[in-house]
C-alpha cells in the first residue's frame, strides 16, 4: 500500500518516532575518518549526523547489522554509465521500501494533503557531503533561480510539477519545512520523487551560486564559459550542476559515495559521504562500504571478466545468455551468481507506428485485427524455451503477477498461438493475394514484409526476431530484421519512419494503483507504438500530432481521471481499465516475460538478497535494496577480501 500521510507536522513527527527503529545510545566512528577526526578535520560522527538521522532497522528485513570497511568493485561499459551509481545508490527525498512503501528518507517526514498540498520537513542539523547545512535555500534555489529561469531550464517547469498545466505553489515556511500546493491533485508528484531518475527538486545552492549571474559577474562567467568553448554562463552553470551525471566531483552531495575524479579515466572512485543521513541501529552510519571503484569495460568482457574474478559486485550488462559462463567460474573465483526475476512488461515486445508516415502501414497499423493477427502468428512456446531456458511467462505486454493489479486474462487476451486464425484476420481485413513464394501483398501491390528495426543491444531481442520470422512466414508474413544504432532508432521513430519497432516491454511492471500509469497513455514518444502523439502531448501541441483514434484517447482520459483523484480505489480501477484497454488494443504485441537478471556477488559481500525483483523501474535496479547496508565480512569469503 503506497503510503499517504495526512498528519500535522508534530503528528508526522511522533508518528515517525514511535515507528523508528532503537537507536544505541552513542555513535560509532566510521574507522576511515578516525584519523581526520583526530586531527580536527573532520567533525565527530555525532557533530556530523543530523539530529535526527535514518535509523535503519536491518534485523527487520532480515540482514545483519555490518561492519565498515573496505572497497567493492564493479564495471561500466563506459565513462558515462557512472550516472547510474545515482539510481541504485538511491537516497531520495522519499523512496520506495522492498514492499513499495513510499516513505521519507532525506526528508524527516511529509505531509500529504488530498494529493493538493505537500509539506516537507528537513532533518534538523542535515549536511552536504561538503559539510555544508542542507536547508530550504536549497529548494529555493532550484525553484527560483534554475526551473524558473528561462536560460537555465529553456524547457521550463518539470511537466510532472504542472496540474492541467499550472505550476504549483512554492513556499518556504521555515529554515527546514518547504510546501507545495495545487488547487487540483497531483498524485503522481510523490511517486515521480521516489523514480530511477531523480528529479533533484533542490540543488546545493551555496556551491552553484558562484557560477550564477544572479550572484557572480555575469560577464566574468561568460568569460570563462568562452574559454571552456561554452556558449554562455548558463551552460557554464548546467555543466556544473550535474547531480544525476556524477561527472563533477566538486558538486557536493546527498548520496552514500560521492565521486572524487573525473573522466578521462578507465576507473572511477567513490567515497563513502562523511555526512550522509543513515545509521545502523548499533550507531554505526552508512553505507558500511568505503568505496565503490567503477572500472570501465568493454561491453562485451563484462561477463568474462566476472568469471575470472575480477569484480565485487555487477548487474548491469549481463544477461540469461552469461549465466552459464558465471556459474562456471563461481567455485574457483570465489564469487555467487543470483538469478533475480526481472519485472518487465516482455523481454521482446513489437511497437506497431500507428504514426507512420507511409499511408499504407499507417491503415494497416492502426487496424485491431492486423495486431491481433501478428500476435496470434507467433509461437510464444518455442520462444520461451528457445530464449529464456522455458522458465518466461508466455503472453501479453502486461503487469507481472507480483503486481495487485494483475490478473491471469491480461497475459493471455489474444495471446496464444493459432496461425489458423491469424490467417482468417489477415484474409479479413483484405490481405488476400500472394506472391510466389507465398508471402501476402500490400494493397498497392508491395510484398507485406515488415521492417522491424531494434536497437540491437539486445541479443534475445534479436534471436527472437529471427524465430518470429519463421513463425510469420507461415502465415504469409515476411520480417526483416534492421539493428541499428539506439539514437538513430529513436530519430526515425519520432519522425513516423520506422513501420515497427522491437524492444523491451513496460518498465513499470509491477505497478501498485497509487504509481502513475504514465506508461499506459499515449503521452510518451518514448512509446514507439505512438511517438508522435507523445510528441504532441510532451510539446504541448507544437509539435507531433493529436491522438486520433478514440481507443487510445479513452487512454488519455483515463489517465485524467488518475491525476483528478487521490482516492485509491478510483486509481485502482483506473488501472485495471487502462491495462485491459491495452490487452484489448493490442497496441504492442508482447512475448515473454520473467527472464532472470545474473547479479554477480564476491563471497563475503553480506546483506545482498538472495532472491529480489530486478526492474529499472520502480526498483532502480538494486537501489530499493539498499546498497548502502551491503558489507564486507571476511569470516565468510577469502581473506583478500576484508581489504
Amino acid at each position: 500500500m503506497f503510503l499517504r500521510m495526512r498528519l500535522s507536522g508534530a503528528a508526522a513527527a511522533l508518528a515517525l518516532a514511535l515507528a523508528s527503529p532503537v537507536l544505541a545510545q552513542s555513535y560509532v566512528e566510521t574507522p576511515m575518518f578516525s584519523e581526520r577526526v583526530g586531527k580536527g578535520e573532520l567533525p565527530a560522527v555525532g557533530e556530523r549526523l543530523p539530529k535526527e538521522p535514518l535509523v535503519v532497522d536491518l534485523a527487520a528485513k532480515g540482514r545483519t547489522v555490518g561492519k565498515h570497511g573496505g572497497e567493492a568493485t564493479s564495471l561500466v561499459s563506459r565513462a558515462r554509465d557512472i550516472r547510474y551509481m545515482s539510481v541504485h545508490s538511491y537516497a531520495r527525498l522519499a523512496g520506495y521500501t522492498e514492499a513499495l512503501e513510499l516513505k521519507p528518507d532525506l526528508l524527516r517526514a511529509f505531509d500529504n494533503e488530498g494529493d493538493r498540498v505537500f509539506t516537507f520537513h528537513l532533518r534538523g542539523g542535515h549536511r552536504w557531503s561538503d559539510g555544508k547545512p542542507f536547508t530550504s535555500e536549497d529548494f529555493r534555489y532550484y525553484w527560483q533561480d534554475i526551473t524558473n529561469n528561462k536560460e537555465l531550464s529553456p524547457a521550463g517547469i518539470p511537466e510532472f510539477l504542472l496540474v492541467e498545466g499550472k505550476a504549483p505553489k512554492f513556499e518556504i515556511l521555515d529554515e527546514r519545512t518547504i510546501r507545495y500546493s495545487w488547487d487540483k491533485p497531483n498524485p503522481r508528484f510523490l511517486p515521480q520523487l521516489a523514480a530511477p531518475r531523480d528529479p533533484y527538486l533542490y540543488r546545493p545552492a551555496h556551491y552553484l551560486k558562484q557560477f550564477h549571474a544572479k550572484y557572480a559577474d555575469k560577464a566574468k562567467l561568460d568569460e570563462n564559459a568562452k574559454k571552456q568553448k561554452m556558449k554562455s554562463w548558463a551552460a557554464l552553470h548546467n555543466r556544473m550542476d550535474d547531480m544525476f551525471e556524477n561527472s563533477n566531483p566538486e558538486l557536493p552531495t546527498l548520496q552514500a559515495w560521492r565521486v572524487t575524479n573525473a573522466a578521462p579515466a578507465t576507473r572511477f572512485v567513490f567515497e563513502r559521504n562523511p555526512y550522509y543521513h543513515r545509521v545502523d541501529t548499533a550507531g554505526q552510519q552508512l553505507p558500511y562500504i568505503d568505496r565503490v571503484l567503477l572500472d570501465v569495460a568493454a561491453s562485451g568482457l563484462l561477463a568474462a571478466k566476472a568469471n575470472a574474478g575480477e569484480l565485487d559486485l555487477l548487474f548491469r550488462g549481463l544477461s540469461m545468455g552469461d549465466i552459464p559462463i558465471l556459474k562456471e567460474g563461481e567455485r574457483a573465483k570465489g564469487y555467487r551468481t543470483l538469478l533475480w526475476p526481472i519485472a518487465r512488461g516482455s523481454e521482446l515486445a513489437l511497437y506497431p507506428n500507428l504514426n507512420a508516415v507511409d499511408p499504407v502501414w499507417r491503415a494497416l497499423n492502426r487496424d485491431v485485427r492486423y495486431r491481433r493477427a501478428l500476435s496470434l502468428g507467433i509461437d510464444r512456446r518455442t520462444l520461451n524455451n528457445a530464449l529464456i531456458f522455458g522458465l518466461g511467462k508466455e503472453g501479453n505486454n502486461t503487469v507481472m503477477e507480483e503486481s495487485p493489479l494483475f490478473s491471469p486474462e491480461l497475459r493471455k487476451h489474444n495471446a496464444g498461438y493459432d496461425p489458423a486464425e491469424a490467417s482468417r484476420l489477415l484474409d479479413e481485413i483484405g490481405l488476400t493475394k500472394r506472391n510466389g513464394a507465398g508471402i501476402r501483398l500490400l494493397p498497392d501491390g508491395r510484398e507485406l514484409e515488415i521492417i522491424v528495426e531494434t536497437d540491437g543491444e539486445g541479443g534475445l531481442v534479436v534471436d527472437g526476431l529471427t524465430l518470429i520470422t519463421e513463425f510469420w512466414r507461415e502465415i504469409g508474413v515476411k520480417l526483416f530484421v534492421k539493428p541499428q544504432d539506439r539514437t538513430i532508432l529513436r530519430n526515425r521513430a519520432y519522425s513516423g519512419l520506422t513501420i515497427m519497432v522491437a524492444a523491451q516491454g513496460i518498465d513499470l511492471a509491477v505497478p501498485t494503483a497509487a504509481m502513475a500509469p504514465t506508461e499506459l497513455a499515449p503521452m510518451m514518444q518514448t512509446f514507439y507504438s505512438w511517438p508522435k502523439w507523445g510528441q504532441y502531448v510532451e510539446t504541448k501541441g507544437k509539435n507531433g500530432e493529436a491522438c486520433d483514434i478514440p481507443e487510445a484517447k479513452r487512454l488519455l482520459d483515463l489517465y485524467a481521471r488518475w491525476m483528478s483523484t487521490g482516492d485509491a480505489a478510483v486509481q485502482a480501477e483506473t488501472w485495471r481499465e487502462m491495462l485491459q484497454n491495452h490487452v484489448e488494443n493490442q497496441w504492442s504485441i508482447g512475448t515473454i516475460a520473467g527472464a532472470l537478471q545474473p547479479v554477480v556477488v564476491r563471497n563475503g559481500l553480506i546483506n545482498v538478497p538472495k532472491k529480489a525483483l530486478y526492474s529499472w523501474d520502480p526498483t532502480s535496479m538494486l537501489g530499493v535494496y539498499r546498497v548502502d547496508e551491503f558489507y564486507w565480512d571476511k569470516a565468510s569469503g577469502r581473506e583478500a577480501f576484508a581489504r
